[in-house]
């Protein structure tokens, strides 16, 4: 007879917090012990985790471990596939059974014996057929899924999308300037960082209730949602039966921008305006931010472990960060420049069918990738097949960076006036994203012994329009 028992209950989906399956459960456990005359210790529950999803079982966990201490003596469950749903699980049970001498345990739905083997093998079997179970429910859902992403249509629970209502297709206007806001700023070279500091300062949440950070304003941002598409697996499938926040061609945008290299933090420090831009006359490599013994900024060529310069080119960082900056305003006045610009920004269109092919490639990788895990395919057809894709999503990305570099300048179109006027007032990364979009990298030339003033001649852009 069991003097310190365990009841262990659970249910994978409560999504409304109310315990009722798990009340349910431990109700009938603790009439089964009190007719069998056995005394419970602790009821164990995990409410609101599945046992085929692999997430941790805290409450179930604990139990286990509170069987190899030896105190408790027994368990008692409302049916096995409460306690185990994968056949791996149940093999861990029984060995913390055996080490701790534990032989009896009870579900409502029958015992099972732990001594006896035929009652464990009867556990296996209900074991492999419980995971087929759940690997059959698993395929349905995600069947269902799938066409509910076909057809546009809604699916999904929990907290309501930001930028929608409850419903999930009914805009919320006030989330939704706020979404548009946000992008326009991202595209226009801002930082994520930037973003969600704005937002929290003016006491905007998320529709969870919580402060932003930049990983959640990015998923935000890269969501087909907010442009009225529909996504499967991360691939867009189809137009959405709810509105568009923002359009089509913008989403494909912020794809490009902030899945590609220009997000990769920087090794540089943030307060250098040039950095990554400055090149050595004498090697190539490209200078870092590295202030003098008094604090006063300055790029170097630097040598040593982990640089690759010659150590012989400096320059003093203010004269040169304010020449540039001067070079960029004039050279954006040019007729010739605006032309380009406005050349380029009006292929956006045309950025949004490269991000969809894009799309497509990488989805062919994965499912390339797929096929050779299953062994559907060998190695060598592998490497044969995924040489073309390769190249093909090498070549999209480099032409997608083509349209998504414009974007910076986009507000100022003929406005150079308007930029000269704002551009203390920018943050760091909008005014480096708009240096970029003209500027390509300054070769830095080997300055003259007894000359201590700056000198422009030291310095030779390479533009880029």
């Amino acid at each position: 007879m069991a003097n310190a028992g365990a009841v262990y209950c659970r249910i994978s989906d409560d999504r409304e917090g109310r315990h009722l399956g798990v009340d349910r459960q431990e109700r009938d456990c603790r009439e089964l012990a009190a007719a069998r005359g056995w005394t419970i210790a602790e009821v164990y529950i995990d409410n609101d985790v599945s046992a085929y999803s692999g997430k941790p079982r805290p409450a179930y966990r604990r139990m286990l471990r509170d069987l190899k201490d030896g105190t408790r003596d027994a368990v008692i469950t409302y049916h096995q596939d409460r306690l185990v749903r994968q056949p791996r699980e149940l093999e861990e049970f029984f060995d913390v059974c055996d080490a701790a001498g534990i032989t009896e345990m009870a579900s409502v739905t029958g015992d099972l014996d732990l001594s006896n083997d035929e009652h464990r093998t009867f556990a296996r079997i209900l074991g492999a057929i419980a995971q087929k179970e759940s690997n059959d429910k698993s395929r349905r859902i995600k069947r269902k899924h799938l066409e509910l992403a076909e057809r546009g249509e809604v699916t999904g629970g929990g907290t309501r999308p930001f930028g929608f209502e409850d419903d999930r297709k009914t805009i919320r206007q006030d989330d939704a300037d706020l979404i548009r806001n946000a992008a326009a700023r991202i595209l226009a070279g801002d930082s994520l960082r930037s973003v969600c500091r704005s937002l929290n300062d003016a006491g905007v949440k998320t529709s969870a209730g919580n402060d932003w950070a930049p990983a959640v304003l990015k998923r935000l941002l890269l969501s087909a949602r907010i442009s009225g598409q529909r996504s499967h697996d991360g691939q867009i499938v189809a137009t959405a039966v709810w509105p568009a926040i923002i359009p089509p061609e913008q989403t494909a945008r912020l794809r490009a921008v902030l899945g590609g290299p220009r997000r990769v933090p920087a090794r540089t420090p943030r307060r250098y305006l040039l950095a990554g831009l400055l090149r050595c006359h004498a090697c190539g490599a490209t200078m870092v931010a590295r202030p003098r013994d008094d604090g006063e900024r300055r790029y170097v060529c630097a040598k040593g472990p982990g640089f690759s310069g010659c150590g012989k080119t400096y320059i003093l960082a203010p004269p040169v960060e304010q020449f540039i900056t001067e070079a960029i305003l004039y050279r954006l006045d040019s007729p010739d420049l605006a032309a380009a610009l406005r050349g380029d920004l009006g292929q956006q269109p045309r950025a949004a069918q490269l991000q969809r092919e894009l799309d497509e490639a990488l989805a062919q990788a994965d499912e390339l990738a797929n096929a050779y895990g299953a062994t559907q395919i060998s190695m060598r057809e592998w490497l044969a097949a995924r040489k073309p894709i390769e190249d093909r999503t090498h070549r999209l990305k480099k032409e997608l960076s083509r349209y998504s570099r414009t974007e910076p300048l986009a507000q100022y179109l003929d406005k150079t006036a308007s930029l000269r006027s704002d551009w203390t007032g920018l943050d760091l990364p909008r005014q480096q994203a708009i240096i970029k979009t003209v500027l390509d990298h300054v070769t830095v030339g080997p300055g003259r012994r007894g000359y201590n003033r700056f000198d422009p001649s030291r310095l030779t852009p390479t533009w880029r329009i």
